[in-house]
């Protein structure tokens, strides 16, 4: 076997690109080729953050594998991304020793992955309910990957859950979450969402509050506001913003919920057919997957109170909701855990060196 490191070469760039279109059905294949392709090139918006060294894995002309290992200046982690590989012990050994070589080679003491460069990019590894289709936002992969890395030497560092929600009708009622909502109103607080035109200064404020209340997180990252406003900027034509709420206090944003129409992998791929499904479902959603959320700590509660307001708007609709990626010990894990009819389970896995 070997190992090729990918330096902006056409060729290698195309075969690092190929592989997911091997691994995956079409309906599966959650990445987005002009994405990585940036990234290869050191051409995309966050690639001023982080020095990103990808390679590929051939076994007699044949690839196997490819992983990129992300430093970030300070840090003495080596983040493990991009990863995809056959169904080999072989090649996954290979790959794996490879990849620790190159990180001690950059100081690094530790490897942390799935990590794909960056934060604001993708993280972590699905572990079950491969059966279900995968939504907008989920860390997709293949099935036997979780085994790959736990018998390379890697062990658990973080969990996370997304929690399946049954579709809610207009008799629904919880009087927890409802009473929350009109004491946080009679204290002053707005919940509201955004209008289109105030898109901007509506990220603006998540910008401020994600950089604060996501900075604990494992593989967090600050980014400018600009490269912050640049990376979300897709998200602006895609979104439903009855789905989304920011909570004001004194007119200062104290919380938010980011929810999405859930476009299954079609937002990765666009062509002009891709784009036609893309408007009818965000012209008739099926799904919702609510993404991000967010509350000051100095307003305990004002979680419960957005969260009823996001309940109200699937109430209307009588749709059916993922909440997205909850890292183990937070709250927003528990919410409503009466309406959950299944969990997706996710890890991020550590190796020291």
């Amino acid at each position: 076997m070997e190992c090729i490191r990918v330096q902006g070469e056409k060729k290698y760039i195309k075969e690092f690109l190929i592989l997911p279109r091997c691994l995956y059905s079409q309906k599966e294949n959650m990445e987005s080729a002009s994405s990585v392709r940036e990234l290869l090139l050191k051409k995309h918006a966050l690639s001023g953050y982080f020095d990103l060294d990808a390679y590929i894995i051939r076994d007699k002309r044949r690839i196997v594998g490819r992983f990129a290992i992300t430093t970030y200046e300070g840090d003495d982690t080596a983040y493990l991304g991009f990863f995809e590989c056959k169904d080999s012990k072989e090649a996954a050994a290979f790959l794996f020793e490879k990849a620790r070589e190159i990180s001690r080679e950059k100081k690094c003491k530790r490897i942390l992955g799935p990590v794909d460069a960056s934060f604001w990019i993708k993280y972590r590894l699905k572990i079950n309910l491969f059966e279900l289709p995968p939504y907008t936002g989920e860390p997709y992969n293949k099935d036997y990957y979780y085994k790959l890395f736990l018998d390379n030497g890697f062990a658990v560092k973080e969990h996370y859950t997304s929690s399946g929600f049954r579709a809610l009708d207009k008799s629904y009622v919880n009087e927890k979450f409802e009473s929350r909502y009109k004491e946080f109103l009679a204290k002053g607080y707005r919940i509201e969402s955004p209008k289109i035109e105030d898109y901007d200064k509506a990220m603006g404020d998540v910008y401020t509050m994600i950089s604060e209340l996501y900075s604990d997180f494992p593989v967090f990252k600050a980014l400018s506001r600009e490269d912050f406003a640049k990376t979300f900027s897709s998200y602006k034509s895609i979104m439903n913003m009855s789905m989304t709420k920011i909570a004001y206090y004194e007119d200062k944003a104290v919380g938010f919920y980011i929810s999405l129409p859930d476009y299954g992998n079609k937002v990765y791929h666009l062509n002009l057919f891709n784009l036609f499904k893309i408007l009818k479902i965000k012209k008739q959603p099926k799904q919702y997957v609510m993404l991000y959320m967010g509350v000051d700590a100095k307003h305990r509660g004002l979680g419960k109170a957005i969260v009823y307001a996001i309940m109200k708007e699937l109430e209307e609709n009588g749709l059916p909701s993922i909440g997205a990626l909850a890292r183990d010990g937070k709250v927003t894990q528990n919410y409503a855990a009466e309406e959950k009819n299944r969990i997706y389970e996710y890890v991020l896995l550590e190796s020291e060196l």
